[in-house]
């Protein structure tokens, strides 16, 4: 029996807009904001992998979660992204979350430096006990070479204030396996857009989404119907969002959420090295999905 929780439904991990020389642009960010409070997103993550937390200093990364709460001025809840492959840092960041109210964190497994399963969980549990805040655990093994086995994220789920985990594995027998091993009240997010719907339907309470940044209304619907068991109208809300699931990783996310926004006239074109804007050749494809949807 699924639990109901503030914490369900469609959340967005949004992008950092910034101005063509890679700045951040906080009006951008304020009215991206408001246009989740006005389409229904239950939740923004500030400065997670989306937010391009990798190529901002940590003085960049504390001030974008800092507006961002300030701009939600308590109307929508704000997750902040504070993990990092340092322990240390990861701790210096969700404090830093905590001092300035967010409502949780969300912390990405240690990249690159491929810790083991007892060092993932050392790490977590470190973090939690330092820090009084709620936490979400990030397994994205595509990214981060490190993949949270089911069985550490079962041993973290009883730490008190470990309070769920975003799976952006797109494997549902991994997601079949944490619904089936992890306690009732914790919270199961998915974080692959091309397999979210059938991730909730299964017994998951949401997802943190990329789409979202583009379509967030239609997908706050799709995510609703999903957690009310409604497979019909879920699949049938979805259906449109399909190619665009797909093709917001045409290159690696965020070049193409970020291309897409601006094309919506959401924010500038911005985009921070090593990254680079999108090619000719997927915009080409990423602008029909776009039109199709009739948001430019």
């Amino acid at each position: 029996m699924r639990i109901n929780h503030p914490l369900t439904g469609s959340m967005v991990a949004l992008i950092t807009p910034m101005f063509d020389n890679g700045l951040v642009d906080f009006d951008a960010l304020e009215a991206l904001v408001e246009f989740h409070v006005e389409s229904g997103t239950k939740a923004i993550i500030t400065m997670g992998t989306t937010g391009e937390s990798a190529t901002l200093n940590q003085q960049e990364h504390i001030e974008v979660m800092k507006k961002t709460i300030e701009f939600a001025d308590n109307r929508i809840t704000i997750i902040a992204g504070t993990g990092a492959n340092s322990t240390s840092e990861a701790i210096e960041l969700t404090q830093a979350a905590k001092d300035m109210g967010a409502d949780a964190c969300l912390l990405v497994t240690p990249y690159y430096n491929k810790p083991t399963q007892e060092g993932l969980y050392q790490h977590y549990k470190l973090i939690a006990e330092t820090v009084d805040i709620d936490q979400i655990l990030y397994n994205v093994p595509g990214r981060t070479a490190v993949d949270l086995s089911v069985e550490t994220a079962v041993r973290l789920s009883t730490i008190k204030n470990i309070i769920g985990i975003k799976d952006a594995t797109g494997d549902l027998a991994v997601a079949q396996a944490l619904i089936d091993q992890c306690p009732e009240d914790f919270l199961l997010y998915s974080g692959d857009d091309a397999t979210a719907i059938e991730f909730i339907l299964m017994g998951g309470h949401g997802g943190i989404s990329v789409t979202a940044n583009v379509a967030p209304k239609a997908l706050s619907e799709a995510y609703e119907a999903a957690f009310n068991d409604d497979r019909t109208n879920a699949e049938l809300i979805n259906q449109p969002l399909i190619n665009l699931h797909q093709n917001l990783f045409i290159e690696s996310n965020p070049i193409p959420v970020k291309w897409a926004l601006h094309k919506m006239g959401k924010c500038g074109s911005g985009i921070r090295l090593p990254l680079t804007k999108l090619s000719q050749q997927a915009q080409v494809t990423l602008e029909q999905d776009l039109s199709n949807l009739k948001v430019i």
